[in-house]
């Protein structure tokens, strides 16, 4: 690859205008309620995600956009909820009118290669406006479009996929199958292998509705409140990614007390971000501060969650401390309160976050203020696996941070290695604080018994 330049990549995208796609054949005209967990008011924004594709020697003489936008108007006819449009029931409830007008489709050609978007690839992509298109009037949570796609070819023979979902339809797992279904039928196979399953009403509140928890992740919390779809209300917000290979990771996990070994990759790297974050926005020692980690919750029920359920299976528990004990204590402690947070999730907790919803009316938002950082763990979901035909996405996943909630997601050098990139949005100060914070956690000495 390209070695890295200080110049920003630019590059002309030349558009054809965007269309409606619409199922492939005749589907039910029905409206379908969303879960309780679904349309919470903290899951209406949108989340733009793209994949960055190779070319395929085999595929030569195929358009890519052509193949895609066939495969979505089939795949269609199974998820056709998605080609519905959001409408607000008389409780506020959000429905999805199931009409078949379709999902936006763009296609378009960009004068650029993959190589010279850099290895190994990872978020902020340069022209990302361009990569996926704000269609004028297309981004609001009623009476629009659930999906935008846009089908990028570049000059290599490779190509960019871009998708925009109104999140209230799918969480991450929901939406990497919705795209796998989409690569089957680009392949030409006949029936999809996961039945995509609706069932929402299996995360709707008990009648009568029981809080059997306290939710503090729910907590009203003073302070500069953002929402999930801006940025920061700081001043010049910059997003930059940092990787986590097994360096990295040893390094960090080396500085664990035996004890905590054996905790995840994930939680290690999010107790990192976190101490990192919390120090780099020079809040008071006193403040209290809350690590919300997105926790898939579609194994904790039993019987089991049903198989080619797509809808949002996943809560939001809170880790709280304080700005002072976070810097003060060592990174295990760090790793503790996310155990225990992530630990705390049951299926009687899903139903209790249920309840809440109802009980407030659907408009109770995490608490979107500075001192709250979210983080979504993509790394397992799969939406880089999504193959259309020139295999799978050589990078796949969310194309920035959105507010205060980071994505962790995979990546892989070019020797093949495997590792994590996390997306940040800070102001450009504190930006170059996190940096400095994170050089100087991987420079610390291992802990003791180590």
């Amino acid at each position: 690859m390209a070695a890295p330049s200080s110049i920003p990549l630019k590059f002309t995208v030349r558009r054809c205008e965007p269309e409606l796609v619409a199922p492939a054949k005749p589907t039910p005209y029905e409206q379908k309620l969303l879960s309780d967990i679904d349309d919470q008011a903290s899951l209406q924004f949108q989340v733009p995600v793209i994949n960055f594709y190779q070319y395929e020697p085999s595929m030569e003489g195929k358009d890519p956009a052509e193949v895609i936008r066939e495969a979505i108007a089939q795949t269609l006819v199974c998820y056709y909820p998605f080609a519905g449009r959001l409408r607000e029931g008389a409780t506020g409830k959000l429905i999805v009118d199931c009409i078949g007008e379709g999902v936006i489709f763009i296609k378009a050609d960009a004068d650029v290669t993959l190589e010279q978007f850099g290895e190994p690839l990872r978020p902020p992509f340069p022209c990302s406006d361009e990569l996926l298109y704000n269609v004028p009037g297309s981004e609001g949570m009623l009476n629009c479009p659930l999906l935008l796609i846009q089908v990028t070819r570049l000059k290599c023979g490779g190509f960019i996929f871009a998708l925009r979902l109104n999140h209230v339809m799918s969480d991450g797992i929901g939406l990497a199958q919705f795209l796998f279904a989409i690569g089957e039928k680009a392949r030409g196979v006949a029936t999809h292998s996961i039945s995509p399953v609706w069932e929402r009403h299996l995360l709707d509140a008990r009648h009568p509705a029981g809080i059997t928890f306290t939710h503090r992740e729910y907590d009203e919390v003073e302070g500069p409140v953002t929402t999930p779809i801006t940025i920061l209300s700081f001043d010049n917000p910059i997003q930059r990614s940092f990787s986590f290979g097994f360096a990295e990771v040893s390094i960090l996990r080396s500085l664990l007390p035996p004890h905590l070994h054996r905790c995840t990759t994930f939680e290690l790297i999010t107790a990192c971000l976190w101490r990192c974050r919390t120090l780099a926005i020079n809040l008071d020692p006193d403040e209290e501060v809350r690590m919300i980690c997105a926790v898939n919750a579609r194994s904790k029920f039993n019987p089991s969650f049903p198989s080619g359920y797509y809808g949002n299976v996943f809560v939001i528990p809170a880790a709280i401390t304080t700005v002072k004990s976070l810097r003060e204590k060592p990174l295990g402690y760090a790793v503790e309160l996310i155990k225990q947070a992530k630990a705390s999730v049951t299926e009687e907790y899903v139903k209790s976050v249920a309840a809440l919803m109802v009980a407030q009316g659907k408009r109770i938002h995490f608490p979107n203020v500075i001192g709250t950082y979210i983080i979504s763990d993509l790394t397992r979901v799969g939406i880089e696996d999504t193959d259309f035909g020139w295999g799978k996405a050589v990078f796949g996943g969310p194309m920035i941070a959105v507010g205060v909630i980071s994505f962790l997601m995979p990546t892989k050098n070019k020797k093949g290695e495997v590792g994590r990139v996390a997306s940040i949005c800070l102001p450009a100060p504190a930006m170059e604080r996190f940096a400095k914070e994170l050089e100087n956690m991987l420079k610390q000495q291992p802990s003791e018994g180590k």
